[in-house]
């Protein structure tokens, strides 16, 4: 069964799922039945500020509030929170002029928060602070009179979002195979930055065949990949060499959790499948399947894992060992905007003597 052609919103295939006893006469599996669990796994500090910000702002300004794209790659965050009252549109030209409006986490080019300002848009920028860190880069390079090298995926937001800051000066290499496609005023003055999500071996190899070509290539800064994808790529490597079948459980559109699942293979995992939810999990895949790697996406909720490790645990998996290769301890703050609306509420419920009047728009 394919799990890549599911679409956002589209109700499941109902199918009659084949019992334990059916798989296992099917192709017996020598051994104990085990998932080895990936940690880290699922949420990063960047989505899970994107999302309060979007709960915060339902609570604070009332329903609807509109998010300007997915406010993070996920079918079950996205449906959760229309179900709030929040409207996903893909440009803020479709957004009622004065309305409360979101931009998501992978953030947004200035032509955005300028066409927002025409249509006088409340606007909260729910954008990751570490791809923010990668526009301030665009930005200073640009001013440098730099050849800009932006290594990411031609379409995605975050990508548009970072080339937006200075197209001028911005060329996107989508993987090793474009290098020899580029071209440039100065190899004296060419830097590479990239988008947050991608495979760290593979933006190696770009880095590496793009410094053979332009020797003088400077490096930016610091890591533009997260560390969330960097750490939940680490996961799986260690995973995928003991694993017969690993389940990624994220979103078609999610990067760094197709990523994940290119990752396992790369490793040697057997198989690799990725899933939105478990009961997309096909049961034949744990035909002979001694043992699972299970994983998610960088902005996948843990609920959506639970649930797989229940599927998982009526097919005979119910021996679970932790595989943790870093800690995860980072937090952000809410987006400004929205800090200082709260604050404001704070500010009223004291002089009102702690009664808590509800904010008006």
């Amino acid at each position: 069964m394919s799990t890549e052609t599911i679409a956002l919103g589209l109700p499941p295939v109902p199918r009659e799922r084949r019992s334990r006893a059916d798989v296992e006469a099917a192709a017996p599996v020598t051994g104990e039945k085990k998932v080895l669990l990936a940690t880290p796994r699922g949420y990063c500090a960047g989505v899970d500020r994107a999302v309060i910000a979007v709960e915060k702002a339902l609570e604070h300004y009332g329903a609807p509030v509109y998010v300007r794209k997915q406010i993070v790659h996920n079918r079950h965050v996205v449906e959760t929170l229309e179900k709030q009252g929040a409207i996903f549109v893909d440009e803020v030209d479709e957004v009622p002029e004065g309305s409360v409006t979101v931009f998501s986490a992978h953030g947004v080019s200035p032509a955005v928060v300028s066409a927002a300002g025409d249509r006088s848009l409340n606007t909260i920028d729910a954008t990751c602070p570490l791809v923010n860190k990668v526009h301030r880069e665009a930005v200073r390079f640009a001013k440098q009179d730099y050849d800009i090298l932006l290594i990411g995926h031609t379409g995605h937001e975050e990508v548009e979002g970072t080339a937006g800051e200075a197209p001028e000066h911005i060329q996107i290499v989508n993987s090793p195979d474009e290098v020899d496609q580029v071209t440039v005023r100065n190899p004296e003055k060419v830097v590479w930055i990239s988008q947050t999500t991608l495979s760290v071996d593979e933006t190696l190899e770009t880095v590496a065949r793009l410094r053979e070509r332009f020797p003088s290539l400077q490096d930016p800064p610091s890591d533009d990949i997260c560390y969330a994808t960097s750490n939940r790529q680490g996961a799986i490597k260690e995973i995928a060499p003991r694993a017969d079948l690993v389940i990624v459980v994220g979103s078609a559109n999610s990067s760094n959790s197709v990523r994940l699942k290119e990752v396992a293979l790369e490793y040697g995992a057997k198989r690799a499948e990725r899933v939105d939810f478990a009961h997309q999990v096909d049961e034949s895949w744990f035909e002979g399947v001694a043992t699972v790697g299970l994983t998610s996406g960088a902005s996948v909720p843990e609920v959506l894992v639970q649930e797989v490790l229940a599927l998982l645990a009526e097919y005979g998996y119910n021996t679970i060992e932790e595989v943790e290769t870093a800690k995860e301890d980072i937090l952000f703050s809410l987006p400004k905007e929205l800090r200082s609306a709260l604050k404001n509420d704070e500010n009223v419920g004291r002089q009102l003597g702690g009664r808590g009047a509800k904010p008006t728009r």
